[in-house]
């Protein structure tokens, strides 16, 4: 049966890869004519929940998105982070900059607008200040400050220069968890760590049934100016991992809601109060 589920799923994700390259060349080829760079966005987001389906995940939307553009922080667990947290808002990523070197799917991303940054390379503070002209622009742009990926246990410490591009352009952060479960336990075949290579964990992923996957966008918060670093990836850190622990102990496996309030509204929260927030209806996706 796994045979069999490998590949339907690797035909169809290969077929999905193609339409999805004709629709890249046409949006380049239509900015040639037109002289104009066409808005990626609704594209970006119609793909990527393509994708989501080709690769049989099983998503759970806990929260909303803001209604205005944010600072999404999120932790990572695997490549296909961007793929689901691109299917349920839309958003600009920043991400390693080995995946911009991966056969098409490299390509892609650049073609979706994805931002690159090289572990290691002095290129943090040139990568802040593009994420920081992004937000002022109105755009909204995705971080995984823990700077690689982990096991899906935990949250591993965050690094917070990135971060400063949030109270730089004035505008709000938005925690986000995402969790993988199989069997009402943590997945193991999720996580894309270490030395792991794309191609090997592609085939391991589509040979199994659908992982089940929660989203819990948390309430949204401003930054002032004079809140330190420190202070804020600590208190971004303790939100991830409560939702994490709430996904763990199966808190949001009956439809209940998480706390979540858009930017835009006079009840938003400042920092150091990361907690509390109205309840929103709990939705599912996939």
């Amino acid at each position: 049966m796994g045979w069999l589920r490998l590949g339907v799923r690797l035909t169809t994700f290969t077929l999905f890869l193609a339409a999805t390259t004709s629709i890249a060349t046409a949006l380049r080829l239509a900015d040639g004519i037109t002289r104009r760079t066409a808005d990626r966005t609704p594209w970006a987001r119609f793909c990527f929940r393509w994708a989501c389906r080709c690769l049989g995940l099983d998503i759970h939307q806990h929260g909303a998105p803001a209604d205005t553009n944010v600072l999404f922080v999120s932790n990572h667990i695997s490549w296909t982070d961007i793929p689901i947290l691109g299917s349920l808002a839309p958003t600009r990523f920043l991400s390693k900059a080995e995946v911009g070197q991966w056969p098409l799917i490299g390509w892609l991303a650049r073609e979706a607008g994805t931002l690159f940054i090289r572990r290691g390379g002095g290129q943090a503070r040139r990568v802040r200040n593009q994420i920081s002209e992004n937000l002022k622009a109105g755009e909204s742009v995705l971080v995984f400050p823990e700077g690689t990926t982990s096991a899906g246990l935990t949250v591993l410490p965050l690094h917070g220069l990135l971060l400063k591009a949030a109270s730089e352009s004035n505008t709000p952060i938005q925690p986000v968890t995402i969790s993988y479960r199989r069997a009402g336990r943590p997945d193991h075949l999720a996580p894309f760590i270490g030395d792991d290579d794309f191609h090997r964990h592609l085939p391991r992923m589509l040979r199994q049934p659908p992982a089940r996957v929660d989203v819990v966008f948390h309430p949204v918060v401003t930054v002032p100016a004079e809140t330190g670093a420190g202070d804020l990836t600590r208190q971004l850190r303790e939100v991830m991992l409560e939702g994490l622990a709430r996904v763990h102990r199966g808190e949001l496996d009956d439809g209940e809601a998480c706390p979540v309030r858009t930017a835009g509204g006079p009840e938003r929260p400042h920092l150091p109060s990361l907690h509390g927030g109205q309840q929103s209806p709990d939705q599912s996706t996939g």
